[in-house]
């Protein structure tokens, strides 16, 4: 067993939560893992095409499955994966329960931080195999299945095995009766809830599940795994990696399972619904998330839709804004949860650094900078991505038919280095307040819209009603009056909205940082739960004392 190996790495995860500081275990840049890596990952990841994938430790009666294509050759991956019935996944995760329920969580950190690093070893590999599953870009698939999941997935380790050390182990409890004493010695322990069931989306199938993965693990539980099934590689290569830590530590790997299905004949809800599943985390759409939630007998933790805003009142810089939008609402084509959606302008328009500026030149300085990024040879098509499958394709080159006036046509990019990508620049159209139709929902993908305010007050208004009743992941404001910025930040934390100010130069509001920022706030519509604060871990054991007469 490997005992204490990793407890400095711990403690300063520990720490880093508390601080909530800059705090990365997992370097972002690809040169921190050698110069030779990025090659062997990208041979590596060739080699498991067109191949059964066998890195798995699970046994079973399997058939085989495997739909992957890939968004930018337009071609399948031609992997397959073992599939095995539910009853056959929960057997597995109850045979591996008990023996790791009973590890101390000191080892079970320890032995989880090393499934980390060597999770570390497939960054490349995983990194490939996000790009031609989600359609993300090398650079964003290497960073966000890579040392970015790893760094949450610590996250959660820490922010574990703080909480089961929180209360002692025993302890004897003595009360004064007059002349005499009553003893008691306690005991308490924290009892884990039962196999959990992890739910992958297809756009990032390794950041979004190593958190729930890891949370399940160090709070003693099995997880079961069930990617989209239009994007299984990623994951997989993860989930063998810890296999295989947990194999050679002892302990059945089983522990944690990938449960594969087939777009035809999913097995989703049959695990949902199944009494031996107690732990649910979901990431996806809204009205699948709603009938996770309202399962009984279940504890679940989801991550939905919302439709994120974004307030312009006054700039100090307004080109170094409208850049910084600009990258926002192309980064990976707005296919993230926290991309921005609504931007909402007063019609007497904008105080800038260049005079006040009407409503309509704000929307043709955000077109234009949209426009040239995306006709940037070195830049467009990288920060762009593809779009990851024909559903969203769709709802981007429809968006023209919304309603409102386009002020972008969004349309086909060429990406030199795959000419079949499946590649959509954002469509920008401008509405008025009045078009509740069309920007009161999630229009997922490359699409945009400026809308037109009576004022900021209206505009923080409406920001604050789409969050309440829509749900809100991410809100960026620009102003430079500080009474506006207080209002802001009051009207929409009071929605349990998170609100980015200013925000120029190499941060947008799409990111969140490991220990620092809590993704999603669980608090509207957007989501039930977050990474990473204690309601993540606590609710996925229970506490339960046991006490002994030991004298009187």
């Amino acid at each position: 067993m490997l005992a204490t190996k990793h407890q400095n790495t711990i403690e300063n995860a520990v720490k880093a939560n508390h601080e909530r500081g800059f705090y990365s275990q997992y370097p972002e840049h690809p040169k921190a893992y050698g110069e030779e890596a990025a090659a062997k990952g990208a041979a590596r990841f060739q080699e498991l095409l067109h191949q059964p994938f066998d890195q798995l430790l699970q046994t079973g009666t399997g058939t085989r499955v495997g739909e992957e294509v890939s968004p930018y050759t337009r071609e399948a991956l031609g992997i397959t994966y073992p599939a095995f019935t539910v009853e056959e996944l929960l057997s597995k995760a109850g045979a591996a329960a008990r023996q790791w329920a009973n590890t101390p969580v000191t080892n079970r950190a320890d032995i989880l931080v090393e499934t980390l690093e060597r999770i570390k070893g497939y960054f490349f590999e995983i990194a490939y195999a996000t790009m031609h599953t989600t359609g993300q870009s090398f650079m964003m698939s290497f960073q966000a299945s890579g040392p970015h999941a790893n760094d949450r997935a610590l996250e959660a380790i820490a922010m574990g095995y703080e909480e089961l050390h929180r209360f002692p182990a025993e302890q004897m409890w003595q009360k004064p009766m007059g002349k005499t004493s009553l003893q008691l010695k306690k005991t308490y322990r924290a009892v884990p809830k039962g196999t959990g069931l992890v739910v992958g989306c297809s756009t990032f199938p390794v950041w979004n599940s190593l958190p729930g993965i890891y949370a399940d693990l160090i709070t003693g539980n099995p997880v079961i795994v069930k990617p989209h099934s239009k994007a299984v590689l990623p994951i997989a290569i993860a989930i063998a990696a810890i296999q295989q830590v947990l194999q050679e530590n002892g302990f059945d790997p089983h522990l944690c399972q990938l449960a594969t299905d087939t777009s035809a004949q999913p097995i989703t809800k049959l695990l949902c619904e199944h009494p031996q599943v107690s732990l649910i985390d979901y990431t996806g759409g809204s009205s699948f998330g709603e009938y996770v939630e309202s399962l009984n007998g279940k504890t679940v933790f989801t991550e939905k839709a919302g439709v994120n805003s974004v307030i312009l009142d006054s700039v100090q810089d307004i080109d170094a804004v409208v850049q910084n939008l600009a990258f926002a609402v192309c980064l990976y084509s707005g296919q993230m949860c926290t991309a921005p959606q609504n931007f909402f302008i007063p019609e007497q328009g904008v105080a800038t650094d260049k005079g006040h500026l009407s409503f309509n030149e704000v929307a043709l300085k955000i077109r234009d900078a949209i426009g040239a990024l995306v006709n940037n040879p070195k830049m467009g098509a990288g920060t762009l991505g593809a779009v990851q499958n024909d559903t969203t394709l769709q709802r981007a080159q429809d968006a023209g038919k919304l309603g409102g006036k386009v002020l972008l046509q969004g349309g086909p990019v060429t990406n030199e280095e795959f000419n079949n990508a499946r590649v959509c620049s954002p469509t920008v159209i401008e509405v008025t307040s009045a078009d509740h139709d069309i920007y009161e929902k999630e229009l997922f993908g490359p699409v945009i819209l400026l809308i037109k305010t009576k004022d900021t007050d209206h505009s923080i208004q409406l920001a604050r009603q789409m969050a309440r009743q829509h749900g809100a992941i991410t809100c960026g404001a620009y102003t430079t009056d500080p009474v506006i910025k207080e209002k802001i930040a009051d009207e929409m934390n009071s929605v349990f909205t998170p609100v980015s100010f200013n925000f120029t130069g190499l941060i947008w509001v799409n990111q969140h940082a490991a220990f620092s920022d809590f993704h999603v706030t669980g608090g509207n519509p957007a989501g039930n739960a977050s990474f990473t604060n204690q309601e993540f871990i606590v609710k996925r054991f229970v506490w339960v004392g046991n006490r002994e007469v030991v004298g009187g």
